[in-house]
C-alpha cells in the first residue's frame, strides 16, 4: 500500500515539475492509485507538494504520504517515459514492482543527447527567430552565440543553486550587451532584432499556458502560484535586458526600436520556416523525442503563417495569434496521439514562436525613451500580456474541442479535468482493469471479509 502510494506520488512530482497542468497531475495520479488496487485514494496538490491519502475501511486510520517538488526542469524525455509507464500499468501490462523499477531507471539515466547538443540546439532555436523577424545572416549568427552564450551562463547558475530569477537577469543582460557591443562595430546588424530573438528564448520556458490551464479547471492556489513564478521570471528578463539597454545609453550607444513589419506573400515563407526551425530547436533542446521534431516543425509553421496572414488581413494581432494557438490545440492531440507523446510536447513547442518577444522589447525601448513614448511603451507591454493570455487560451479551448472529438474521450475522466495535455484521455484501461478484478476467483482458502462480491452476488440475482 505505501508502496503504491510513493510510486503515485513520484509520477506525479515528475509531471508537475515538467510543467503539467495541476488537473493533469491529479487525474494521471487518481488513474494510477486505481489500477494498483488503492481504489477511493484522495489527492492533493499544490505548486510545491504533492499528498495522497487512503483509507482502507472506515475503521481503518488513514494513511497519508506527501512529496515535495524540488526542482523544476522541463524534461519532455522523461515526460513521456513516464507517460507509456502509466499506460502499461493501467492497461495491466505492468505490476506495482515492474512499475517501480522503470520509474527508478527514468530519473536515475542520463540523455543520449550531449548537453552541448543542447546549447547547440537553443542557439539554432535563436537563429529561428532571427529569421522569423527578418533578419539577415549577420542578426541570425549573432543571436545564435548570445543563445549559447546565455545558456552556458545560466547553466553555471543552476549548477550554484542561484534562483531563477537571477538566471533570466543575466540572460536578458548579456544578450542586450552582446547586441549593442556588435552594433557600435563598423559590422552593420539590427541589434532589436537579436535582443528580441534571445528574449523569446527566455520566455519559451516560461508556464503560463500551465497556470491558465489550474486557473480554468479550479485550481485556483497552484494557478496563482504558477503566475507568480512567471511574472517572477518575466520581470527578470526585463529587469536585464532594461538593465543592457540603460548602460548602452550611458556609453552613448543607439538604440534602436523594433517595429512590427507587415505581412506580404513573399514574407510568409521566411515567417514559416524561421518559426519551423525555432519550434523544433526548442523541442530538441527539450529532449523531446526525435520523432516528433519533424511534426512539431510543420504545425509550428502552419500556425505562424495562419496568424500572419489573418493579421495582414486586418485582425487584431492577439486575436490572430489566439486563432493560431487554437489550430495548435486542435491538431496537437491527434498528432501526438499517433507519435506516441503527450500532447503538451507539441503544444508548448508550438507557440514558442509566437511568444511576445517583440512587444516586451518595444515596450522596454519606448519606456526608456521617457516623455511622450511613456503611454506608447505601456501599451506595447500590455500588448505583451494579452498575446500571452491569447497563446494560452487558445490552446486549451483547441484542445477542448479537439479531445471529445475522439469517440474515446465522449467520457472525460472527472468533473475535476478538462483537456488532457498529460496522461489517457479515459478511462477504458481502468475500466477493463476494474471489470477484470471484479470477475476473477478468489484464491482458494481466501476469505472476502467485506463481503463486497456477496453483495454484488445478491444483486446480480435480484435479492
Amino acid at each position: 500500500m505505501n508502496l503504491g502510494l510513493d510510486l503515485c506520488l513520484r509520477v506525479g512530482e515528475l509531471l508537475l515539475s515538467s510543467g503539467a497542468g495541476a488537473a493533469d497531475v491529479t487525474a494521471t495520479m487518481q488513474s494510477l492509485s486505481f489500477a494498483l488496487g488503492l481504489r477511493g485514494a484522495q489527492t492533493d496538490i499544490t505548486f510545491t507538494s504533492l499528498s495522497m491519502t487512503y483509507q482502507d475501511t472506515p475503521d481503518d486510520l488513514p494513511i497519508v504520504s506527501t512529496r515535495q517538488v524540488k526542482q523544476r526542469a522541463i524534461d519532455y524525455e522523461d515526460l513521456t517515459r513516464v507517460d507509456h509507464l502509466v499506460r502499461d500499468v493501467l492497461r495491466g501490462e505492468l505490476d506495482l514492482r515492474g512499475a517501480r523499477t522503470e520509474l527508478g531507471r527514468i530519473t536515475s539515466t542520463g540523455h543520449p543527447r550531449h548537453r552541448w547538443a543542447v546549447t547547440l540546439g537553443w542557439g539554432v532555436m535563436c537563429s529561428g527567430v532571427g529569421l522569423q523577424l527578418g533578419g539577415d545572416a549577420v542578426v541570425v549568427g549573432l543571436a545564435a552565440l548570445a543563445a549559447i552564450t546565455i545558456d552556458r551562463l545560466q547553466l553555471r547558475m543552476a549548477r550554484r543553486r542561484m534562483p531563477a530569477f537571477y538566471q533570466q537577469v543575466v540572460g536578458g543582460g548579456v544578450a542586450t550587451l552582446i547586441a549593442l557591443g556588435v552594433g557600435a562595430t563598423p559590422v552593420s546588424v539590427d541589434v532589436s532584432q537579436v535582443v528580441t530573438a534571445n528574449i523569446i528564448m527566455l520566455l519559451a520556458g516560461i508556464g503560463f499556458m500551465g497556470a491558465l490551464q489550474d486557473a480554468l479547471t479550479g485550481f485556483y492556489v497552484t494557478a496563482t502560484a504558477r503566475l507568480t513564478e512567471a511574472f517572477l521570471a518575466t520581470a527578470g528578463i526585463i529587469a536585464g535586458v532594461s538593465g543592457g539597454l540603460s548602460i548602452g545609453r550611458v556609453l552613448g550607444l543607439e538604440i534602436p526600436r523594433l517595429q512590427p513589419g507587415q505581412y506580404t506573400l513573399q514574407s510568409v515563407g521566411v515567417l514559416a520556416l524561421g518559426s519551423a526551425i525555432a519550434a523544433a530547436a526548442f523541442a530538441f533542446s527539450c529532449y523531446a523525442p526525435k520523432r516528433i521534431l519533424g511534426p512539431i516543425a510543420l504545425v509550428a509553421g502552419t500556425a505562424i503563417t495562419i496568424s500572419g496572414i489573418l493579421q495582414e488581413a486586418g485582425l487584431a494581432r492577439a486575436w490572430g495569434i489566439a486563432i493560431a494557438a487554437f489550430f495548435v490545440g486542435l491538431v496537437s492531440f491527434a498528432i501526438a496521439g499517433r507519435m506516441r507523446v503527450p500532447p503538451l510536447v507539441v503544444v508548448v513547442s508550438a507557440i514558442v514562436p509566437m511568444l511576445p518577444g517583440l512587444s516586451i522589447y518595444r515596450g522596454l525601448t519606448l519606456l526608456g525613451e521617457g516623455g511622450s513614448s511613456v503611454p506608447e511603451g505601456l501599451l506595447a507591454m500590455s500588448a505583451a500580456i494579452s498575446v500571452a493570455i491569447a497563446l494560452s487560451s487558445g490552446v486549451i479551448l483547441g484542445e477542448y474541442v479537439a479531445q471529445p472529438l475522439k469517440r474515446e474521450a465522449a467520457r472525460l475522466e472527472s468533473r475535476l479535468t478538462g483537456p488532457r495535455l498529460v496522461g489517457p484521455v479515459d478511462h477504458s484501461e481502468r475500466r477493463d482493469l476494474w471489470r477484470r478484478r471484479r470477475n476473477a476467483p478468489l484464491p482458494a482458502g481466501s476469505e472476502d471479509p467485506t463481503g463486497r462480491r456477496r453483495r454484488r452476488s445478491r444483486a446480480r440475482q435480484g435479492g
